[in-house]
């Protein structure tokens, strides 16, 4: 089949867990014969951080501007078997507009953020979604399964909804060798979020002020930039994801935190679990409902 994503990045793994999915899924969808295009708007931040320019799994197409590709990415999208429109693409609501206007394609739309999504709905259009917009696609494949699904069917009116969840690329998750530089007891790998940091004081940074002779990792962008951690804290601003292997290798344990709106939904695993998980890094993170569906807990996590 020949696939065409509008999604926020697959270029950049910086800030975001979009680009770690959507590699895994290109590549396996490579695997298996398919053709994938992925078009990405080309925004400084991602720019000055891109660690994957050239897939030979998938074309990767940057553009400065939705006016600027419309016409080649339409010719594209209306040849193709499948069109998904995905959460946080720039312009993306529009983009699905001329989408869902097509013939012959299938028509998704992936949510890689669906708990965010439904709720800033319910408050008006969002940039890449209006609420009139999800009876459209042919299939709505949602990050988030459980619950989410009846409530996308029934109150949102998809026409079908199915879970497409998080995943890693095997090759590149997996046990590796341990760098001295990410050696620690304790690590925590997380871009700086409000919702999250009254869990990442008393589950993360509390341990490591009582345990001062321990070694502790803390990587993620974004944090403010008066924040205090204390010192046997080692900071790493962005860790790329030829890196994550590394860093996850080289921890006794690491620290998972889901964001407020996530887990209030559950069925909800972060990326960050798979990764760590293929690793064979032991993994402690907070309850969510739904959490013992893709693991046994309490054998393979510890439940904070």
């Amino acid at each position: 089949m020949k696939i065409v994503i509008f999604g926020l990045t697959i270029s950049s793994s910086w800030g975001n867990g979009h680009a770690t999915p959507y590699r895994a899924i290109t590549k396996a969808l490579h695997r298996q014969g398919h053709e994938v295009h992925f078009f990405e708007k080309d925004v400084p931040y991602y720019a000055r951080h891109r660690d994957f320019e050239s897939p030979d799994y998938c074309s990767l197409h940057l553009y400065p501007n939705w006016d600027s590709v419309r016409e080649s990415a339409l010719n594209i999208a209306a040849e193709s078997d499948a069109v998904i429109c995905a959460s946080f693409c720039p312009e993306g609501a529009r983009i699905a507009d001329e989408v869902l206007a097509l013939s012959r394609p299938v028509k998704a739309f992936y949510d890689l953020d669906t708990p965010v999504t439904l709720a800033r709905l319910e408050s008006g259009p969002l940039e890449y979604l209006r609420r009139e917009q999800i009876p459209e696609f042919d299939l709505y494949l949602s990050f988030t399964g459980g619950g989410t699904l009846d409530e996308l069917a029934n109150s949102w009116h998809a026409k079908r909804a199915l879970p497409l969840y998080g995943c890693v690329d095997p090759e590149v998750h997996r046990r590796v060798a341990v760098p001295p530089q990410y050696c620690c007891d304790f690590s925590y790998m997380g871009t700086y979020a409000a919702d999250r940091q009254a869990k990442v004081e008393t589950l993360f940074l509390e341990p490591a002020r009582h345990l001062p002779a321990k070694t502790f990792v803390l990587a993620g962008s974004m944090y403010p930039r008066d924040w205090q951690w204390p010192a046997n804290v080692r900071r790493f601003e962005h860790v790329g994801v030829a890196d994550h292997s590394a860093l996850y290798s080289s921890s006794r344990l690491t620290l998972n935190v889901t964001r407020t709106e996530m887990a209030r939904w559950g069925y909800c695993p972060s990326g960050r679990f798979f990764e760590a998980a293929a690793c064979g890094t032991p993994i402690v993170t907070d309850w969510f409902e739904g959490l013992d569906h893709f693991f046994d807990c309490p054998r393979d996590l510890v439940v904070a």
